[in-house]
Protein backbone atom coordinates (compact mmCIF):
# COMPACT_ATOMS: atom_id res chain seq x y z
CA UNK A 1 0.00 0.00 0.00
CA UNK A 2 3.03 2.39 0.46
CA UNK A 3 3.02 4.94 -2.32
CA UNK A 4 6.42 6.31 -4.14
CA UNK A 5 6.44 8.83 -6.97
CA UNK A 6 9.85 6.58 -7.83
CA UNK A 7 8.18 3.73 -8.67
CA UNK A 8 6.98 4.45 -12.86
CA UNK A 9 4.70 4.79 -14.36
CA UNK A 10 1.40 4.90 -12.03
CA UNK A 11 -1.85 6.12 -12.04
CA UNK A 12 -3.61 8.87 -9.72
CA UNK A 13 -7.54 8.47 -10.41
CA UNK A 14 -10.82 8.40 -8.66
CA UNK A 15 -13.82 11.40 -8.72
CA UNK A 16 -13.16 14.88 -8.54
CA UNK A 17 -15.23 15.34 -5.43
CA UNK A 18 -15.82 12.73 -2.52
CA UNK A 19 -19.48 12.20 -3.21
CA UNK A 20 -22.57 10.27 -1.12
CA UNK A 21 -23.54 6.76 -1.94
CA UNK A 22 -21.98 4.12 -4.00
CA UNK A 23 -19.51 6.43 -6.49
CA UNK A 24 -16.46 6.07 -4.02
CA UNK A 25 -16.49 2.11 -4.08
CA UNK A 26 -17.36 1.49 -7.55
CA UNK A 27 -14.68 3.72 -8.55
CA UNK A 28 -11.90 2.11 -5.86
CA UNK A 29 -13.61 -0.90 -6.92
CA UNK A 30 -12.66 -0.88 -10.64
CA UNK A 31 -9.36 0.69 -9.63
CA UNK A 32 -8.31 -2.17 -7.51
CA UNK A 33 -9.00 -4.51 -9.88
CA UNK A 34 -7.09 -2.08 -12.38
CA UNK A 35 -3.87 -2.28 -10.77
CA UNK A 36 -4.30 -5.85 -9.87
CA UNK A 37 -4.75 -6.54 -13.53
CA UNK A 38 -2.35 -4.33 -15.01
CA UNK A 39 0.49 -4.68 -12.34
CA UNK A 40 0.10 -0.41 -12.05
CA UNK A 41 0.80 1.31 -9.04
CA UNK A 42 -2.33 3.16 -9.14
CA UNK A 43 -3.24 6.06 -6.45
CA UNK A 44 -7.61 6.83 -4.72
CA UNK A 45 -7.66 10.30 -5.39
CA UNK A 46 -11.05 12.44 -3.96
CA UNK A 47 -11.21 15.96 -2.27
CA UNK A 48 -12.87 16.24 0.85
CA UNK A 49 -13.58 20.16 -0.19
CA UNK A 50 -13.40 21.92 -3.49
CA UNK A 51 -12.44 25.15 -2.04
CA UNK A 52 -12.15 27.09 -5.46
CA UNK A 53 -15.50 26.43 -7.09
CA UNK A 54 -16.80 28.81 -10.00
CA UNK A 55 -19.60 29.70 -8.12
CA UNK A 56 -20.43 30.11 -4.55
CA UNK A 57 -23.63 27.63 -4.33
CA UNK A 58 -21.78 24.36 -6.19
CA UNK A 59 -21.19 21.76 -3.97
CA UNK A 60 -17.90 21.64 -2.11
CA UNK A 61 -17.74 18.35 -0.47
CA UNK A 62 -18.81 16.54 2.88
CA UNK A 63 -15.63 18.64 4.53
CA UNK A 64 -12.45 17.47 6.40
CA UNK A 65 -14.05 15.30 9.49
CA UNK A 66 -16.14 13.11 7.32
CA UNK A 67 -14.40 13.72 3.81
CA UNK A 68 -11.00 11.74 5.80
CA UNK A 69 -13.28 9.04 7.30
CA UNK A 70 -15.19 8.26 4.32
CA UNK A 71 -11.53 8.22 2.79
CA UNK A 72 -10.23 5.82 5.25
CA UNK A 73 -12.91 3.29 4.58
CA UNK A 74 -11.98 3.47 0.72
CA UNK A 75 -8.81 2.80 2.41
CA UNK A 76 -9.37 -0.14 4.62
CA UNK A 77 -12.11 -1.95 2.41
CA UNK A 78 -9.65 -2.07 -1.08
CA UNK A 79 -5.98 -1.70 -0.03
CA UNK A 80 -5.82 1.11 -2.12
CA UNK A 81 -3.53 4.27 -1.22
CA UNK A 82 -5.27 7.55 -0.81
CA UNK A 83 -4.51 11.18 -2.05
CA UNK A 84 -6.71 13.96 -1.77
CA UNK A 85 -6.08 17.92 -1.70
CA UNK A 86 -5.35 20.08 1.14
CA UNK A 87 -6.47 24.04 1.12
CA UNK A 88 -4.95 25.44 4.27
CA UNK A 89 -1.87 25.03 6.53
CA UNK A 90 -4.10 22.85 9.41
CA UNK A 91 -5.50 20.55 6.79
CA UNK A 92 -2.02 19.15 6.70
CA UNK A 93 -1.71 16.95 9.67
CA UNK A 94 -4.91 15.49 9.76
CA UNK A 95 -5.10 14.79 6.17
CA UNK A 96 -1.59 13.30 6.54
CA UNK A 97 -3.47 10.74 9.02
CA UNK A 98 -5.53 9.13 6.34
CA UNK A 99 -4.04 10.17 2.93
CA UNK A 100 -1.02 8.14 1.39
CA UNK A 101 0.04 11.32 -0.48
CA UNK A 102 -1.03 15.07 -0.24
CA UNK A 103 -1.91 17.34 -2.80
CA UNK A 104 -1.44 20.91 -3.65
CA UNK A 105 -4.09 22.39 -6.29
CA UNK A 106 -2.53 24.71 -8.63
CA UNK A 107 -4.01 27.68 -7.70
CA UNK A 108 -2.25 27.26 -4.45
CA UNK A 109 1.44 25.98 -5.87
CA UNK A 110 3.00 29.27 -4.60
CA UNK A 111 1.64 29.41 -1.04
CA UNK A 112 4.33 29.03 1.31
CA UNK A 113 2.73 28.19 4.21
CA UNK A 114 0.57 25.46 2.68
CA UNK A 115 3.90 23.56 1.08
CA UNK A 116 5.68 23.83 3.83
CA UNK A 117 2.60 22.36 5.76
CA UNK A 118 2.66 19.63 3.62
CA UNK A 119 6.47 18.93 3.74
CA UNK A 120 6.45 18.39 7.80
CA UNK A 121 4.26 15.99 6.93
CA UNK A 122 6.35 13.58 5.99
CA UNK A 123 4.02 12.56 3.34
CA UNK A 124 4.86 12.17 -0.62
CA UNK A 125 3.34 15.18 -2.08
CA UNK A 126 2.00 16.12 -5.48
CA UNK A 127 2.12 19.82 -6.41
CA UNK A 128 0.24 21.24 -9.28
CA UNK A 129 1.38 23.31 -11.79
CA UNK A 130 -0.46 26.67 -11.80
CA UNK A 131 -1.93 27.59 -15.28
CA UNK A 132 -0.14 30.72 -14.97
CA UNK A 133 3.49 29.11 -13.96
CA UNK A 134 6.36 28.62 -16.22
CA UNK A 135 8.21 24.94 -15.52
CA UNK A 136 11.34 26.36 -14.49
CA UNK A 137 9.29 28.34 -11.69
CA UNK A 138 8.25 25.00 -10.17
CA UNK A 139 11.31 24.40 -8.46
CA UNK A 140 10.99 26.54 -6.05
CA UNK A 141 7.52 25.20 -5.03
CA UNK A 142 9.35 21.39 -4.51
CA UNK A 143 12.01 22.78 -3.17
CA UNK A 144 9.96 24.45 0.10
CA UNK A 145 8.17 21.52 0.68
CA UNK A 146 11.31 19.46 0.52
CA UNK A 147 12.79 22.12 2.93
CA UNK A 148 10.25 21.02 5.50
CA UNK A 149 10.93 17.14 5.37
CA UNK A 150 8.93 15.39 2.99
CA UNK A 151 11.28 13.72 0.05
CA UNK A 152 9.19 12.02 -2.32
CA UNK A 153 7.64 15.38 -4.45
CA UNK A 154 6.08 15.54 -7.86
CA UNK A 155 4.61 17.88 -9.77
CA UNK A 156 2.00 17.83 -12.39
CA UNK A 157 1.27 19.27 -16.00
CA UNK A 158 -2.04 20.40 -16.02
CA UNK A 159 -2.02 23.19 -18.61
CA UNK A 160 -1.32 26.92 -19.55
CA UNK A 161 -3.93 29.82 -19.89
CA UNK A 162 -4.11 30.88 -23.75
CA UNK A 163 -6.45 33.03 -24.24
CA UNK A 164 -10.10 32.57 -24.98
CA UNK A 165 -10.70 30.98 -21.59
CA UNK A 166 -9.04 27.85 -22.97
CA UNK A 167 -5.83 25.62 -21.71
CA UNK A 168 -2.59 24.17 -23.88
CA UNK A 169 -0.75 21.81 -22.90
CA UNK A 170 2.93 22.40 -23.73
CA UNK A 171 4.11 18.80 -24.39
CA UNK A 172 7.95 20.40 -23.87
CA UNK A 173 6.99 20.99 -19.93
CA UNK A 174 7.21 17.34 -19.29
CA UNK A 175 11.51 17.48 -19.90
CA UNK A 176 11.46 21.12 -18.34
CA UNK A 177 9.61 20.08 -14.99
CA UNK A 178 11.45 17.27 -14.68
CA UNK A 179 15.23 19.08 -15.22
CA UNK A 180 13.82 22.21 -13.20
CA UNK A 181 12.20 20.64 -10.52
CA UNK A 182 14.35 17.21 -10.61
CA UNK A 183 11.15 15.22 -9.51
CA UNK A 184 8.79 13.05 -11.53
CA UNK A 185 6.33 14.60 -13.49
CA UNK A 186 2.20 13.92 -13.84
CA UNK A 187 0.41 14.45 -16.42
CA UNK A 188 -3.62 15.55 -15.28
CA UNK A 189 -5.06 14.79 -18.33
CA UNK A 190 -8.82 15.99 -17.08
CA UNK A 191 -8.24 19.15 -16.29
CA UNK A 192 -5.78 19.88 -19.39
CA UNK A 193 -9.52 19.56 -21.10
CA UNK A 194 -11.33 22.02 -18.96
CA UNK A 195 -12.84 24.95 -20.34
CA UNK A 196 -12.78 27.44 -17.34
CA UNK A 197 -15.99 29.58 -16.37
CA UNK A 198 -17.07 28.47 -19.69
CA UNK A 199 -19.71 25.48 -18.84
CA UNK A 200 -23.83 25.89 -17.52
CA UNK A 201 -24.36 28.48 -15.08
CA UNK A 202 -20.92 29.65 -15.01
CA UNK A 203 -19.19 26.27 -13.88
CA UNK A 204 -16.50 25.11 -15.87
CA UNK A 205 -17.06 22.97 -19.27
CA UNK A 206 -14.83 20.95 -21.34
CA UNK A 207 -14.18 18.29 -23.68
CA UNK A 208 -13.21 14.95 -22.32
CA UNK A 209 -13.20 13.52 -26.39
CA UNK A 210 -9.78 15.33 -25.88
CA UNK A 211 -8.48 12.91 -23.31
CA UNK A 212 -6.87 10.03 -24.96
CA UNK A 213 -4.73 12.21 -27.41
CA UNK A 214 -3.35 14.28 -24.76
CA UNK A 215 -2.62 11.05 -22.77
CA UNK A 216 -0.99 9.13 -25.32
CA UNK A 217 0.96 12.92 -26.30
CA UNK A 218 1.60 12.48 -22.80
CA UNK A 219 2.85 9.35 -22.34
CA UNK A 220 5.30 10.25 -25.43
CA UNK A 221 6.98 12.81 -24.19
CA UNK A 222 7.74 11.78 -20.76
CA UNK A 223 4.99 11.92 -18.72
CA UNK A 224 6.15 9.87 -15.62
CA UNK A 225 2.51 9.03 -14.30
CA UNK A 226 -0.94 10.10 -15.54
CA UNK A 227 -3.90 11.83 -13.11
CA UNK A 228 -7.37 10.97 -14.14
CA UNK A 229 -10.74 12.21 -12.74
CA UNK A 230 -13.03 9.11 -13.30
CA UNK A 231 -16.97 8.46 -12.82
CA UNK A 232 -19.76 6.03 -13.30
CA UNK A 233 -21.76 8.06 -14.96
CA UNK A 234 -19.76 11.54 -15.68
CA UNK A 235 -22.61 14.02 -16.27
CA UNK A 236 -24.19 13.35 -12.55
CA UNK A 237 -20.86 13.96 -10.97
CA UNK A 238 -21.18 16.75 -8.82
CA UNK A 239 -17.73 18.88 -9.89
CA UNK A 240 -16.12 18.94 -13.61
CA UNK A 241 -19.00 16.87 -14.74
CA UNK A 242 -17.55 17.46 -18.50
CA UNK A 243 -14.08 16.46 -18.10
CA UNK A 244 -14.03 13.09 -15.82
CA UNK A 245 -13.38 10.22 -17.55
CA UNK A 246 -16.33 7.28 -17.69
CA UNK A 247 -15.56 4.62 -15.24
CA UNK A 248 -16.45 1.38 -17.56
CA UNK A 249 -13.57 2.81 -20.22
CA UNK A 250 -11.01 3.69 -18.02
CA UNK A 251 -9.03 0.07 -18.68
CA UNK A 252 -8.88 0.42 -22.53
CA UNK A 253 -7.63 4.15 -21.94
CA UNK A 254 -5.12 3.35 -19.62
CA UNK A 255 -4.03 -0.01 -21.32
CA UNK A 256 -3.91 1.95 -24.62
CA UNK A 257 -1.64 4.48 -22.53
CA UNK A 258 0.79 2.01 -20.85
CA UNK A 259 1.18 0.28 -24.17
CA UNK A 260 2.96 3.77 -25.51
CA UNK A 261 4.29 3.79 -22.38
CA UNK A 262 6.61 1.11 -22.00
CA UNK A 263 7.17 2.07 -26.23
CA UNK A 264 8.82 4.96 -25.35
CA UNK A 265 10.93 3.57 -22.74
CA UNK A 266 12.29 0.60 -24.51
Amino acid sequence: MAWTFARTPFLIAGPCVIEPGDVLPRVAGTLAQLAASRGLQVCFKASFDKANRARGDAPRGPGLEEGLRMLERVRAEFGLPILTDIHESVQAAPAAEVADVLQIPAFLCRQTDLLVAAGRTGRPVNVKKGQWVQAETMAGALDKVRSAGSTDVAVTERGTFFGYGDLVVDMRNFARLRTAAGAPVVFDATHAVQHPGQGAGGASGGNREHIPALLAAAAVAGADGFFLETHPAPAAALSDSATQWPLDRLDALIGRTLDLWYRAHD
